[in-house]
């Protein structure tokens, strides 16, 4: 089939190249625009934008998907089909409307479950224990398509949102490919999602990201894994903000919510349960270091907490 692929992170190329290597014609792709990056603040492609680059495949930049002039070019290429992989804009009717086939969406959920922006992180965070992924009918609302094809994945105890995305990725991509070979044959059938079991999945934002020690370790272990590698689970101490890597629970006994303390086993802070063992911590300005080298200069004060 003749493609125009949707997607702009690094978790979409693994499907670009599934579809390349299954014999379809990708001809274009859409992507974010440009943006800018690091401390000069230089506009850099998108990882999506990058591999059609290299590809010798025309890149759509839009800065809305509604735009005349993008509406007007994808009806002249007239693709019979738009795989979408975390594009991140909403679609409007009259581009959903041009592809023969429509535009069909690789979700990282088992839907009708975590319909939304941040679906593994929700996952990790709330604690399931399997979750998957999902070739969908992409409509005008939030993730609610009919679902050509699933698979699941069991989430790992000390899988961060990176790890299980990492995964979904490569599984996932190999499903977009066998829904859109059964699509060019004419065998794909596409089935309503159930009424029940529907959760939503938005953005993560900084302040989700933000440790509350006065939750029990297992739920502090949930968030800074959610948030790993992004947006990146933080606390502050001396009003300072510090990143934290995932940590590890243990049986640690009289440690306060938030307290730091160094122990023959590594570097223990208080939750409202047992401790948990610190991993990686990045100071503000600084880069990742372990938490003993961490602790080494810091010099904390006996009883002193995270904030």
């Amino acid at each position: 089939m003749k493609l125009v692929f949707a997607g702009t992170p690094e978790v979409a190329v693994p499907s670009l190249d599934a579809i390349a290597a299954g014999g379809h014609d990708i001809v274009a792709v859409v992507t974010r625009p440009d943006a800018p990056s690091g401390r000069g603040r230089r506009l850099v492609r998108s990882p999506v934008g990058a591999w059609a680059d290299a590809h010798g495949v025309e890149v759509l930049t839009p800065d809305r998907p509604r735009s005349p002039d993008f509406l007007e070019r994808l009806r002249e290429i007239a693709p019979d089909c738009v795989p979408v992989v975390a594009y991140g804009a909403l679609v409007p009717q009259a581009a959903l409307d041009i592809p023969r086939h429509g535009w069909i969406n690789l979700h990282f959920s088992l839907l009708p479950a975590w319909r939304g922006a941040a679906p593994v992180q929700h996952a990790v965070l709330r604690g399931d224990e399997v979750t998957g992924a999902s070739v969908f009918q992409l409509e005008a609302g939030l993730d609610t398509g009919p679902v050509f094809g699933t698979l699941t994945d069991e989430i790992r105890p000390t899988d961060t949102s990176g790890d299980l995305l990492g995964r979904l990725a490569v599984s996932g991509a190999q499903l977009l490919v066998q829904v859109l070979h059964a699509i060019g044959s004419g065998q794909a059938r596409a089935v309503p999602q159930p009424a029940d079991g529907v959760s939503l999945a938005p953005k993560i934002t900084p302040e989700d990201a933000r440790v509350r020690w006065t939750e029990p370790a297992f739920a502090v272990d949930r968030r800074i894994r959610a948030c790993t590698p992004a947006p990146g689970a933080w606390t502050t101490l001396r009003g300072d903000r510090v990143k934290l890597g995932p940590v590890k629970p243990v049986r640690v006994e009289g440690i306060a919510p938030g307290e730091i303390r160094v122990e023959r086993d590594g570097v223990m802070v208080g939750t409202a349960t047992t401790p948990v063992s610190l991993g990686e911590v990045r100071p503000a300005g600084k880069k990742a270091m372990a938490a003993v080298d961490w602790l080494r200069g810091l010099r904390p004060e006996a009883g002193e907490c995270f904030e």
